[in-house]
């Protein structure tokens, strides 16, 4: 039996940003329901102290940051000075919540991720519990990516759209494939964190 959480946690709410929601430039498929499961989620970990981290995807007006992302089917988004690049109001924060900006798909390539998590105690072994925006690109490489690092996963379905929701099943299955019981409904996690 997996447990939801071991060790130490922390929640990444990722790139939950006008550009990925409705009326953005790569829009999630119903990307709005997913800001009440997340402030949920949110709500109860800041009750029990575990660390909330938000991620902002971030480009430069100049688009010189961009790379091979321009090779794909996406067009601009999360330009420096925009609308697009704001993290929505509609999430609940507070002031020991952390953000932290990132230039690629993945929260820990060419940022202080590493970095921060190591400093609140979050260890490879332990569990980072992710939620945001989008199921199919940024949540699942970062989920890869700290998969590859060692931690413990768990994605919120209730707390991801994707492109489509076939891209977004389909990662959540890719995911899953990786680390048993990273696939999580929210009630579960909840119930976890009730007993952190």
């Amino acid at each position: 039996m997996v447990k939801t959480i071991e060790g130490k946690a922390a929640i990444i709410i990722i790139d939950v940003q006008h550009d990925f929601l409705p009326g953005g430039a790569v829009p999630a498929v119903e990307g709005n329901k997913i800001i009440s499961p997340i402030n949920r989620l949110t709500d109860a970990g800041r009750k029990v102290g575990i660390p909330i981290i938000f991620t902002q995807e971030f480009h430069r007006k100049s688009k010189v940051d961009f790379g091979r992302e321009k090779d794909g089917a996406e067009p601009d988004h999360c330009l420096e000075g925009t609308k697009g690049v704001e993290i929505t109001r509609e999430l609940t924060t507070a002031p020991s919540d952390y953000v932290i900006q990132k230039p690629r798909y993945d929260v820990f390539l060419g940022t202080g991720m590493e970095y921060l998590i190591n400093g609140l105690g979050v260890k490879p072994g332990d569990t980072l519990i992710i939620a945001g925006l989008v199921t199919n690109v940024c949540i699942h490489y970062s989920a890869a990516s700290a998969h590859q690092r060692d931690y413990r996963i768990r994605v919120i379905e209730e707390g991801c759209a994707g492109t489509s929701s076939e891209e977004h099943e389909c990662s959540l299955n890719a995911i899953e494939y990786l680390q048993a019981g990273a696939r999580v409904k929210l009630e579960e996690i909840l119930e976890a964190i009730a007993k952190y």
